[in-house]
């Protein structure tokens, strides 16, 4: 059997996230099931890097399956993605080693939250990034993402009710840019908790609202209270930006 990873792009608006589910279409089943009209098994099971949440896009995304099919990686593009919608696309297959697995093998990740900030809503940015109108200064939204690098317990930002085996994580950048009326804020790390990002960028938002000040992150994080910082921002300004693994035809 071979061992074959995918990199994919996807816009999630349509999707319940990327996990399987028993009553809601993901993009995991729908690439299994195009992958299953060209692969000589029965069912064919994908793992993917991360389990993006319902709405989430993914600009980056690896995901592998194993197959006894002997088409050749470089057409395995054009084959399974004339059997998927539009709104996922299939880039690259590379045939990995047999232990490689998409989620275990990746060793950070990076997303990247978009906020569209102008007085006017632009119709192109509709679930694909977070309308807010009142001016933002993304110089306290920077100094405030930057207060969350480093490794820290990261239970203040998650979302209540989950759980995992520890919630310390390193993020090794957070920052926010500016480009014209496009904010963007990207976060890289070991691990991401549920909705962790999301919270992290309410937060800022929170600071350049002038309702937190930069300076309070740390003491937020030391608390480990969901309800000291600020909101869970909504999907849609959300991707999955970049993947970094050892093997680097991967991180392209």
């Amino acid at each position: 059997m071979r061992n074959i990873a995918l990199r994919l792009t996807y816009n999630g608006t349509a999707y319940h996230g990327w996990q399987v589910q028993k009553t809601e279409i993901t993009v995991a089943e729908t690439l299994e099931k195009a992958l299953g009209t060209i692969c000589p098994e029965a069912r064919v099971k994908v793992t993917g890097c991360g389990r993006t949440d319902a709405g989430v896009h993914a600009e980056r995304y690896i995901a592998n399956f194993r197959t006894a099919s002997t088409i050749p990686c470089e057409r395995f593009p054009l084959a399974v993605n004339s059997r998927l919608p539009e709104d996922i696309v299939v880039t690259n297959a590379f045939d990995v080693a047999e232990d490689f697995n998409a989620i275990g093998s990746c060793l950070k990740k990076e997303y990247t939250y978009k906020i569209y900030n102008s007085r006017i809503r632009n119709p192109f940015y509709v679930h694909r990034a977070y309308f807010y109108p009142k001016r933002l200064d993304e110089a306290v939204m920077d100094r405030a993402a930057r207060a969350f690098e480093g490794t820290h317990d990261f239970r203040a930002v998650r979302s209540v009710g989950t759980e995992t085996k520890t919630t310390v994580r390193t993020i090794y950048h957070c920052y926010v840019t500016r480009s014209g009326d496009l904010l963007e804020l990207k976060v890289c790390a070991n691990g991401f908790l549920y909705n962790m990002v999301r919270a992290i960028t309410g937060t800022v938002l929170y600071c350049a609202e002038g309702k937190l000040s930069p300076e309070d992150i740390p003491g937020i994080l030391d608390s480990g209270n969901r309800t000291l910082a600020g909101p869970t921002v909504p999907p849609g300004g959300l991707y999955l930006s970049r993947l970094w693994y050892e093997d680097e035809r991967l991180n392209d």
